[in-house]
């Protein structure tokens, strides 16, 4: 590190969820809006890896970043929330942490000492954090987690440790805590944030600024009573006040005085902040005129965390057409051919997103079909760009049987397959993979290169002829089956430049069917709406308004 970055360490108390993911790229909006550069870190403490083979149910969407990397979803709220490019030393796990002291210490490198949590582990995980810092002026490190839990600690011992190491005119400590509201005493209560903050202290680390997750702006007596307890002054306790739109928290944070504090207190000079962006968009999200109710069919539709980038992106795709979006889940394993028609009647798009696994396959191809049979706008994004690729094959091109061979290895028409063997543009090798390969590793990661045709709704939308975008997927449109299904209708409007990979597909003389092989949610922020969410809203809005 050339010059000297700062750094600010994000803790929750309390209770998880409280919201320390926005709270972190809230508060790197707020730096950026004084030209400050910043990149934002989060440190995990559960032992995977990462992500990539975790449930949805249990941690939400994986997000996808250019390199590759399967990280957090709270790296999407960095991505939509500032302008940093994030990649995969953006995100740390306690598994990934171990992982790698593990091979040092087979390889021999710590020369057969006893290897221990301190100093191997707590070394390994601040050398991670200066992994980061090198081009930036803040580098925002959000520790996942509570304050408390056992798993946290080798983090929270390696930022207290950080501070002796950079200096502390570098370092700063915000907490994250909780101020409920109790109704049936009609007050709220400073005692679990006290306790929170005695169990940071206990382990070294005295917190510089609170932020106090609570319904309604705190009074001066409240936060006088706070900073007593908690050893902090008055302008030290921010109130982290509940919002309609998450695009407010900025706005919220700078009312309270924070992004002051926070540069006073790194004795950084910045120019004032200008937050005229946020304002305008949380001003047109809550004057929009118009509505258009988008279904979303897919198999985790009860966790709203599991489509948090999609659900974003949808709202972003609003913006520019001054529209409402309302979300209907549909649980794909609940629609079939003699109910799709009643469930989907009171939509004005059907949106069918990525998943792995069989189950509610055959519910997501009935969604395509009614899509398609009806001209209603539909959206496929990775699986749902196979299932409407499928369905197309069955029910237009008479391929009986036609699907995934993820889903189905004896098919006859296998019209999405295990590619054994491609070229990998991004590495410029020739890649291998079969059914038994490692799931972590057999899949088509990160950004690659798409080439799309002239007048199709995809150019319409992107006004440019090549794009990039995000992968996150194992199996691919088979070439094999390419013709006959053109000569069919089936419109390939995107392909990787070597014209090997499909990467998206459109239906003739349909107002606007698409489906997409990528992941074009992970690329949506609300200053810069992406094209295919925004053109995917407008056709919906021209659907209902046929409805009406």
């Amino acid at each position: 590190m050339d010059h000297e970055t700062k750094f600010i360490f994000v803790t929750g108390g309390v209770l998880s969820s409280l919201g320390k993911g926005l709270a972190s790229a809230a508060i790197g909006a707020l730096l950026e809006s004084r030209g400050l550069t910043v990149t934002i870190q989060k440190l995990d403490p559960y032992i995977n890896v990462d992500p990539g083979t975790m449930n949805p149910f249990q941690h939400g969407e994986v997000y996808v970043t250019d390199d590759g990397a399967e990280t957090d979803l709270d790296l999407g709220h960095y991505e939509r929330f500032t302008n940093a490019i994030l990649g995969r030393d953006n995100n740390f796990t306690t598994g990934k942490i171990y992982h790698s002291v593990i091979t040092k210490e087979r390889r021999g490198d710590y020369l057969g000492g006893t290897v221990q949590v301190i100093p191997h582990i707590t070394d390994e995980i601040k050398d991670s954090i200066k992994l980061v810092a090198d081009s930036v002026d803040v580098v925002i490190v959000e520790i996942g987690g509570t304050v408390g839990d056992i798993e946290s600690l080798p983090f929270l011992e390696a930022i207290r440790q950080f501070k002796a190491d950079v200096g502390k005119e570098n370092v700063l400590y915000i907490h994250l805590t909780l101020v409920p509201y109790i109704a049936t005493a009609g007050e709220v209560k400073t005692k679990p944030t006290q306790h929170s903050v005695k169990e940071l202290r206990s382990i070294g680390i005295q917190p510089d600024i609170l932020l106090c997750r609570t319904n309604k702006y705190l009074p001066k007596e409240i936060k006088s009573k706070i900073a007593l307890f908690c050893n902090v002054t008055v302008d030290e306790v921010i109130t982290a006040k509940d919002v309609e739109c998450i695009y407010e928290v900025p706005l919220v944070f700078h009312k309270e005085g924070l992004d002051q504090k926070i540069v006073e207190m790194l004795n950084i000079w910045t120019r004032a902040p200008q937050l005229d962006k946020w304002e305008e968009i949380v001003k047109r999200l809550k004057e929009l005129k118009l509505s258009v109710t988008i279904a979303i069919v897919g198999k985790y539709v009860n966790l709203i965390e599991s489509y948090k980038s999609l659900n974003e992106a949808l709202r972003h795709g609003g913006i520019p057409n001054d529209c409402r979006v309302n979300l209907k889940f549909v649980d794909s394993e609940k629609i079939d051919e003699n109910n799709c028609r009643e469930i989907l009647a009171d939509v004005d798009g059907v949106l069918v997103p990525g998943g792995f696994g069989s189950r509610g396959i055959e519910g997501k191809i009935c969604a395509a079909k009614h899509a398609r049979e009806n001209n209603l706008p539909f959206f496929g994004i990775c699986l749902g760009m196979q299932v409407a690729v499928a369905e197309f094959a069955r029910n237009v091109a008479g391929m009986e049987g036609a699907h995934s061979q993820e889903f189905d290895e004896s098919t006859p028409y296998p019209v999405i397959y295990l590619m054994v063997e491609w070229y990998d543009d991004k590495t410029g090798t020739v890649q291998r993979r079969d059914i038994t390969s490692d799931k972590g590793g057999t899949m088509r990661l990160g950004a690659y290169p798409c080439n799309i045709k002239e007048g199709t709704l995809a150019h319409k939308a992107y006004g440019v002829s090549s794009i990039s975008e995000r992968h996150r997927h194992r199996y691919e449109f088979n070439n094999a089956f390419k013709e006959r299904l053109e000569d069919d209708g089936l419109v390939i409007s995107g392909s990787s430049p070597d014209g090997e990979l499909v990467e998206i597909i459109e239906i003739k003389d349909h107002p606007w069917f698409l489906g997409c092989q990528f992941h074009p949610e992970f690329k949506s922020r609300p200053m810069n709406p992406h094209p295919l969410f925004r053109e995917f809203i407008r056709a919906s809005l021209e659907y209902a308004g046929t409805r009406s």
